[in-house]
This record gives C-alpha cells, sequence and structure tokens, in this order.
C-alpha cells in the first residue's frame, strides 16, 4: 500500500537545500554527490542532530553519474555519520525525492528505524554522455586486448560516425515524445491559453522574488561557497526573474511548436542543478531528544496514467487517493504546493481538478476541488526556483511544513507530476 503504513506517527524535523541554479552556471563544475553531501551537513548542522542518531540515508537521483550511481552511500558515507549507517538511491522521475521521504516514512512507521535522511539532487550540468552501441563495443574489445596490436585493431573497425556523441533528451522511452511536446499537446487538448500559462509564471516569479527578499526561501538554504578559494557565495536561486513581465513572456517564442503552440522557456520550468534533504524521526524519537516537528506525514499516494495519453496528468489521479487515505476532503486543506514542470501542467491538473466530467472519469461523487490560487504555491514554484528532477519533492515537503507553521494550518498537500505518466500526492499534517 502507497501510504504512511499505521504505526508510529512520523515527524517531519527539518528540510534544507542549497541554492537552486540553472545548469551550466553555478553548479557547472560541482558534483552530485558534493551537491547532496553539502545539504545533508547542513542539515545535520542546523538542527544539532548528533550522527550517531541517524539510522538510513535514502536518496535519489533521475540522472546519476556512472562514476557515482549510489549517491546515497555516498552521503551516508559524511564523517558526521557512522560508517556503518546503510545508503541507498532511488529513482521516480521528478517524484524521486518525496518518494525517498515515504520510503524513510515506511520504516519509521513499522518500526525498523527511528531517525532516517532523505532528499534528492540532480546535476544536469553532469549529465552522461553517451557513444554508439558499436563504438562502446569497439572499446570493450580493446580494453581486453592483450596487445597494443589489438587494441589498434579492435578501435580500427570503428567509423567516423561511430565517434558522433548521443544527444541526451527529457524524453518518453515508450513513446519518444519530449516532456515540452507532451505539455504542448496537454495546453492544446484542455484548452490553456498562452496568456493563461504566462500569467501563471508570472505569478510564479513574483512569489518567488517576494519570499527571497522576505528571507522565507533564504532560510530554507544552505549558501554555498565556490571559487577557488571558496568566496563566491551564493545563496539564492538564479532563475528567478524578479524584473520580468506579461509583455516580457508574451514576447518569447513556442519552443516545441513553433507555429501554433503555447508553451515557451518562460512558462516552463529550467534545467537545473541542486539538491534537498529532510530529517524524519519517529514522532516519540523527536519529542525525546526534544524537537518541535515541522509536520507530520498524513499520507501519500501514487497513480500513473498512459505516457502516449496526456502525459503530466497523473496528480489528478494521485489527489483523491491521498485524501482519502488521510480521511479529509480537499477544503480541509490549508496550503498546497503544486510542482511547477509546466504552466500547462498546472493548469490542465486544476482544471480536471475541479471539473464534474472528471470527477465521473476518477468515480468521485463530485469535483476534487477547485484551486484556490492565493493558497498554492505562495513562495513560488518550480518555473521560477527551478527544478532540479529529484531534488524538488523535498524542497517542496520543506517549503510546505515551514509555511504551515507559520501560519498554523493543519494540513497540507503537496501535488508533483512525474516521467512515465505518474503523479505523487503526499499529505501533511500539524
Amino acid at each position: 500500500m502507497e501510504q504512511s503504513r499505521p504505526g508510529r506517527r512520523v515527524a517531519i524535523v527539518a528540510g534544507i537545500r542549497t541554492p537552486f541554479a540553472k545548469s551550466g552556471t553555478a553548479f557547472r563544475d560541482v558534483s552530485a554527490v558534493a551537491l547532496a553531501r553539502h545539504a545533508s551537513r547542513e542539515l545535520l548542522f542546523r538542527s544539532e542532530l548528533d550522527g550517531r542518531e541517524v539510522d538510513e540515508v535514502i536518496f535519489s537521483q533521475v540522472v546519476p553519474s556512472v562514476l557515482a550511481p549510489n549517491v546515497g552511500r555516498e552521503v551516508s558515507l559524511l564523517p558526521q555519520l557512522l560508517p556503518s549507517v546503510p545508503g541507498y538511491t532511488l529513482n521516480r522521475a521528478c517524484a524521486s525525492s518525496a518518494q525517498a521521504i515515504a520510503n524513510a516514512a515506511d520504516q519509521i512507521a513499522l518500526g525498523h528505524a527511528d531517525t532516517i535522511l532523505a532528499g534528492g539532487v540532480e546535476s544536469l550540468s553532469d549529465i552522461p554522455i553517451l557513444h554508439s552501441r558499436r563504438f562502446g563495443r569497439a572499446l570493450m574489445e580493446a580494453s581486453r586486448a592483450r596487445s597494443i596490436g589489438g587494441r589498434v585493431t579492435a578501435l580500427g573497425r570503428t567509423r567516423p560516425r561511430d565517434l558522433v556523441p548521443v544527444t541526451p533528451a527529457i524524453a518518453e522511452p515508450s513513446t519518444g515524445e519530449t516532456m515540452g511536446q507532451s505539455a504542448e499537446k496537454m495546453a492544446k487538448e484542455n484548452g490553456i491559453s498562452r496568456e493563461a500559462q504566462d500569467a501563471l509564471a508570472l505569478r510564479s516569479h513574483q512569489r518567488a522574488a517576494a519570499a527571497t527578499a522576505d528571507g522565507r526561501l533564504p532560510a530554507e538554504i544552505a549558501p554555498w561557497f565556490g571559487g577557488p578559494a571558496m568566496d563566491q557565495p551564493i545563496a539564492a536561486d538564479n532563475g528567478i526573474r524578479s524584473d520580468t513581465s506579461l509583455e516580457a513572456l508574451a514576447a518569447l517564442r513556442p519552443v516545441f511548436d513553433r507555429r501554433y503552440g503555447s508553451v515557451t522557456a518562460g512558462n516552463a520550468s529550467p534545467l537545473t542543478d541542486g539538491a534537498s534533504a529532510v530529517l524524519l524521526m519517529a514522532e516519540e524519537k523527536a519529542a525525546a531528544i526534544g524537537y518541535r516537528p515541522l509536520a507530520y506525514l498524513r499520507s501519500y499516494a501514487v497513480a500513473a496514467v498512459d505516457p502516449g495519453w496526456q502525459l503530466l496528468m497523473g496528480p489528478v489521479y494521485a489527489v483523491p487517493k491521498a485524501l482519502e487515505r488521510a480521511g479529509i476532503a480537499w477544503s480541509d486543506i490549508g496550503l498546497f504546493e503544486i510542482h511547477e514542470a509546466f504552466a500547462a501542467q498546472v493548469l490542465s491538473n486544476a482544471q480536471a481538478w475541479g471539473s464534474a466530467a472528471w470527477a465521473d472519469r476518477l468515480g468521485l461523487p463530485g469535483p476534487v476541488g477547485e484551486v484556490d490560487w492565493e493558497r498554492t504555491n505562495v513562495m513560488g514554484g518550480s518555473i521560477a526556483i527551478g527544478h532540479p528532477f529529484a531534488a524538488t519533492g523535498s524542497r517542496l515537503v520543506t517549503t510546505l511544513a515551514n509555511e504551515m507553521r507559520r501560519r498554523d494550518l493543519q494540513f497540507g498537500l503537496v501535488s508533483i507530476c512525474a516521467q512515465g505518466g505518474m503523479g505523487y500526492a503526499m499529505v501533511l499534517e500539524r
């Protein structure tokens, strides 16, 4: 069952992240392992937790390095932790670190652990570059050759075209369709206008800029000290545009359908580097140490749709499942965090949740609920802040839990669309 199983109540004690930086910029030369360890180390420091209390590390990464494929184990080898602490890495696409949190919560609820560090990291500045299978076979044969002549012979079988690298693409393996193309299709099929998409993107930037200026977002960030002398601090996300406008967004050309499209670089989340981490504990463990939890994990759910249909509509199915498992209604939720992969996706999901026709499709007695934008993504979203694939889920959980405490709200909801037609939802409570 994909929810926090009956058992001990699981507390979200604290969360932290690195700044999120557009790929190829501030973290261009920084490895995913370094980012993940930085966020985790700062989380332990700020929470003043003795590393010997940590039972396990669960991390996530969508595009792993071939040199360090298990970043979770690399985090668990921090000197602040015991070397006997196990660590593993998972991948549920854009919902990966939310799933890492859920896996941790299940282990704690079952009594298998008291304290777990969970999170995610992505370095899209450092993605594996592939070559053709023919060239790969030649390299393998050359490595096994026992003489220089044998190596030369093996490599001599290659042709110039074999040396052309395979360009990475954020596309569905099952359909070959990119996420952007899928978002474009959703915008057309659901009647989502360019103007509505740009308005959502503008709101994302304005709110993220305001939350940066008033200190709410910086409070969640572990500054990174870059440069050869570590004298170049980075303490904020570099994709937020406080000076953008509807006019500036409207001037951008569509990317995926240049003639009839509406999805642009301005109303989509950028490729981003960054890491985030969350500290989870059994309720009684947190009380014994003296922590005041930010929130508790009430429920979660995962759903999936055919990737060849509307790829990013999974949350429409996952959210009502999470609400049912939590035993509450949409109207009980005081604050929402909806991952902004694309404005077209957010607006398509929102339209479906408020639709009677969709309620019939979901087998529900009525619409799930109308999105109140005054209570949704109040500190901006992924379009402005950025989207390091595996780090976004734990960012959303941290931001939601912190804002729920500030507003003294009982329930909050996280919604995430993910590659493969998957959708993820999580309910937090205080």
